[in-house]
């Protein structure tokens, strides 16, 4: 999926692709499955609709008397400067909606104590409403619009390979090839044994102390062999026909966070073999699970969850501390003088998405 709040981003990506041929366009339609707490489904758990804070009214009555609290609270104290992930959500929504959907959501994909994660990765990724504006948007039942991926395009066929095959014709893209060795050679560099003027990595940072050499990276070594990160199984699954995006899981009844739901993204996702009334999706673990741990959670999910297949990615999450930032920077000025540049999720080791990272190129080229 699409879309940017960058201008040039957008139209670098419509420039080298068929918007109107090749995509479908769907507004964002997600939603929080919590633990009976309010609106219930067939399967027993409430379903609210993202941001949970904007739907405080869908609550039973116990829970939105203190959530309403926490507002008050929050508003006598607005503006007090958070240390940690913790501090900011209990700050910013309160300590209610903290226990029932931030705090348990964000261990499942952090996998560590809130109050650990720094707040250098937040920019971008979270909403930052004030207490007026969520109690307006409740009061008038406001939907989410701000979020960059409320609306996006979808590739009609194959997914994400779409978008990597056009952009890859008539280039000499070499595939399958492991580089074992960086070396630098006068004012350039020997990748594999073969000469460049320049080099631009895209890896994963975490391999460059072993294959960059004539270069020294003895200050770094050590910050990037502690950098932390999850990695993240996806089981390819049916579920219960329905009308939503992706579904948020904070649920304590199984280990999933959330589920994808691609069978609403483009009709293509859908086998013809899949019975009536079914789609597929992608269920999401952070980290590796065996299938066997894998359909024992299953069953205690909601949408009737039968497992297809899975698959494991060590390297989805760069969990960053407070000093990653300025290491990496540091870093990029101590290799640019070489005519070595490195951008992307695990080389910048930042939280990008598709199109922050498309941006973080762009910007690494006119640069260069």
């Amino acid at each position: 999926m699409f879309n940017s709040k960058r201008a040039d981003v957008l139209e670098w990506f419509w420039s080298k692709l068929n918007r109107e041929s090749d995509f479908v366009k769907a507004d964002r339609n997600s939603v929080v499955y919590v633990d009976n707490k309010g609106m219930v489904d067939a399967y027993g758990d409430s379903v609210i609709p993202y941001p949970i804070e904007n739907h405080v009214y869908l609550f039973n009555k116990e829970l939105q008397k203190k959530i309403i609290d926490d507002f008050v609270k929050i508003a006598k104290n607005e503006g007090a400067e958070p240390a940690n992930f913790e501090e900011f959500l209990k700050n910013r929504f309160g300590a209610t909606l903290y226990d029932i959907y931030f705090r348990p959501y964000n261990e499942k994909v952090w996998r560590k104590d809130l109050k650990n994660v720094p707040l250098s990765w937040l920019e971008g990724k979270l909403p930052m409403p004030t207490v007026a504006e969520m109690i307006i948007n409740n009061i008038n039942h406001v939907k989410e619009k701000a979020f960059v991926h409320a609306t996006f395009w979808y590739e009609k066929k194959d997914g994400s390979q779409h978008i990597i095959d056009t952009l890859s014709e008539g280039l000499n893209i070499k595939c399958d090839s492991k580089i074992d060795s960086i070396e630098k050679s006068g004012n350039g560099w020997l990748v594999n044994g073969e000469r460049f003027d320049k080099v631009v990595f895209c890896g994963n940072i975490k391999d460059l102390p072993g294959i960059l050499k004539g270069a020294d990276l003895s200050e770094y070594t050590d910050h990037i062999a502690a950098l932390e990160y999850h990695g993240t199984t996806a089981a390819f699954c049916e579920i219960d026909a329905n009308p939503y995006s992706w579904i948020y899981q904070p649920s304590g009844r199984h280990e999933s966070h959330r589920i994808i739901c691609t069978g609403n993204f483009s009709p293509t996702n859908n086998s013809e073999t899949l019975p009536k009334g079914r789609i597929t999706a992608t269920v999401e673990f952070t980290d590796e699970i065996s299938k066997e741990d894998i359909l024992d959670n299953l069953k205690r999910m909601p949408l009737n969850p039968k497992y297809l297949d899975h698959q494991y990615n060590p390297y989805t999450y760069p969990v960053q501390n407070a000093d990653t930032r300025k290491m990496i920077q540091t870093m990029k000025q101590h290799l640019a003088g070489d005519n070595f540049y490195f951008t992307g999720r695990f080389a910048d080791w930042e939280y990008y998405n598709m199109d922050v990272a498309i941006g973080a190129a762009m910007d690494l080229c006119r640069s260069l």
